[in-house]
């Protein structure tokens, strides 16, 4: 049986996660709120310490534009407190180790690794609107230079 991934237009998959506190996170916390919420395969690997500052970087421009950044991968909240501290990270990063979130927007499941088919994180971002819609879906992006697309596809980059 093949579930359908959310789309474009289709209402969030709710849910609450751990931060790199311990502390839980719901998306309901974030209501009447745009929301960029990216899944990521792991704390402290080049790809997504390039990702999470890039999106640090931005985060003054997208506080300014009502946007509210949360990351989310299976690291567990010591290793994601580890990786904020190290990488002056300044973004909500969120613990799935079940893959439960992952797996209900599609970012964990069966991809391609140096030509080899795997299971793992697939690097995906969705903007969610106040509306607890999804407005905007990227699956499968490269690291590099993808906050940028991003920030041109939302309106705050030329």
């Amino acid at each position: 049986m093949t579930t359908k991934l959310p789309d474009v237009g289709d209402a969030a998959p709710d849910f609450t996660l751990s931060d790199a506190a311990g502390a839980k996170v719901s998306l309901a916390d974030f209501t009447g709120q745009n929301v960029i919420l990216y899944f990521y395969p792991a704390a402290m690997t080049p790809g997504c310490t390039t990702e999470a500052c890039d999106f640090s970087a931005a985060k003054p421009e997208l506080d300014t534009a009502g946007y509210i950044v949360l990351g989310v991968s299976p690291d567990a909240p010591s290793k994601l407190a580890a990786f904020t501290e190290k990488s002056g990270l300044d973004v909500v990063l969120l613990s799935d180790p079940e893959r439960e979130v992952l797996t209900a927007y599609g970012a964990y499941g069966e991809k391609q690794n140096y030509g080899r088919t795997v299971m793992g994180v697939i690097r995906s971002t969705f903007v969610i609107g106040p509306d607890g819609r999804i407005t905007k879906a990227w699956r499968n992006v490269k690291a590099t230079g993808h906050v940028a697309r991003v920030l041109k596809e939302i309106g705050l980059a030329g």
